[in-house]
This record gives structure tokens, sequence and C-alpha cells, in this order.
């Protein structure tokens, strides 16, 4: 869900959904899906989530734990959350914090900047375009690095990893927030009919395609289970790396630290 960060192409294969596609060929196809989305992206996220995303995030950031109110800026950056779902629950909680909202796809920019300017939030939240495997920023520079319902969608995972890392400060936070495995055994099966049956039909009436939505479910189903890709958080340089599911399994948050 929250927006597609990312890449430049590799000659090696990734995946879109189930189907095997070069690395170089995925960003174009994520592209595509999130262009077509845009405009209702909420509306998006509440059907693949029954409306259980907006939950999720909370939790995401109540985990942050932002500082209410404080001295120094406490800055943020949000990577691949073009619409500014995070961005707002962020400033919201805290009165010292400023978000950048970093994302490579144009269209959900523009929605996220239209929403904060609504807010009265465009001196707080800033919206960039910007690849999540090469992040335009120094390193060391933001407090705190997060990312909803977009890492999946990056064609080389590891490497926008080691770029969050980059960039946060030394004793910085990443936060991750991303579909992950069930662990509950009737609830799989549950959640395994509902994404694939129900899921890209619905989508097919709401926006007049079922394609943006199948590929979303499949993508869930190809990215890493929790201790996979908690691994590839420590193998970034994180440490301290914790695990929380949410929902069953059916969404975990991951945290880790640079120390």
């Amino acid at each position: 869900m929250d927006s597609k960060a990312s890449a430049r192409g590799m000659a090696d294969d990734n995946t879109f959904g189930f189907r095997a596609v070069p690395t170089g060929d995925k960003q174009k196809l994520v592209d595509a899906v999130f262009d077509k989305v845009a405009t209702r992206y909420d509306l998006m996220n509440d059907l693949m989530s029954a409306g259980m995303h907006r939950v999720w995030k909370d939790a995401m950031v109540n985990w942050l734990a932002p500082p209410r109110a404080s001295s120094l800026p406490y800055a943020v950056l949000d990577v691949a959350g073009g619409t500014g779902d995070i961005a707002f629950r962020i400033a919201g909680r805290s009165a010292s914090a400023v978000v950048t909202v970093a994302d490579i796809n144009k269209e959900m920019l523009a929605v996220g900047e239209k929403r904060a300017a609504e807010r009265g939030l465009g001196g707080r939240v800033s919206f960039v375009e910007a690849n999540a495997e090469a992040l335009p920023f120094d390193g060391g520079r933001f407090d705190a690095v997060t990312i909803a319902f977009g890492i999946r969608n990056v064609p080389r995972i590891e490497v926008a990893l080691a770029e969050m890392y980059r960039v946060l400060k030394p004793g910085g936070r990443l936060l991750c927030l991303e579909f992950s495995a069930v662990d509950v055994a009737v609830l799989d099966r549950i959640y395994e009919a509902y994404s694939f049956n129900v899921i890209p039909k619905v989508g097919a009436l709401v926006v007049g395609e079922e394609e943006p939505y199948r590929y979303l479910v499949e993508s869930i189903r190809k990215f890493p289970n929790q201790a996979r890709f908690a691994a590839m958080i420590e193998r970034a340089g994180f440490s301290r790396v914790a695990v929380r599911n949410l929902s069953g399994g059916i969404v975990a948050l991951h945290s880790g630290w640079k120390i």
C-alpha cells in the first residue's frame, strides 16, 4: 500500500507479483499501478485491508513515539509515503516534527501535497520526488526513517535499506510497516481467500481494472517473512532489530536502530 519507492535497473530478475521480470522493468510496472490508483489511494487501502490500515499506521507512529514537544526539530524521512498518511500522523503527534516525504511517483506526491495544504501542514511536511535506492539527502540527516507498505515494491530492497541507514543520524531509528506472513492457522486461509478472490474484483469496481489489485496481492506473497526481513535489516547495519506482528501477522512492524 503506501507507495512505491524506487529503482534503477539491473540485469538480474525480480518479480512483479508472481511473474518474473527484469529488475529494470519492475519500476515501470509499479509506477503504472500507482499512477492508476493515486487519486483513490485511500479507498484502495481501505479495500485492501478492510479499513485496518488506519489502525496499523497508528500503531506504527505510536511505536515511533516522536517527541511531543522539543526545542530541536525532530527530522523524519517517510519513504514511499506520497499521499502523506504517515507524515500527517507524525506531524499531528509531535509539534517538533518536520517530515520529508520521499516518493518516486509524481501522481502520489501531487495527492500528498494537496492534502498537506488542506491541513495547513505545508511548513512542516514537504514532498520530494526521490528514488529509495538513491536518496538525495546527506548522510546523518534524519532522526527517524519510516516506510509503510512500500518496501516490497522496491526492486533492490537491500540497497534501499542501506540508503535508509546512511541518511539516519547515529542513534536514529528505522520503522517499517509491511504486509507479512500470517501465523494463525485458520486466519491464513481466510486471508488468502479474501486476498485473491475478493480484492481484485472489488478493485475492478472501483478503478475499472483488476490488475493493480492483483499485483498488490501477489507482491505481498513474494515478500520475505518476518524473520527473513529482520535479517535483511540487520545486514544493512541496523542494531536492536525487533518485530511486532499485528492482526495475527497480516502485517508486521520492524524496528532497527543506527548505533
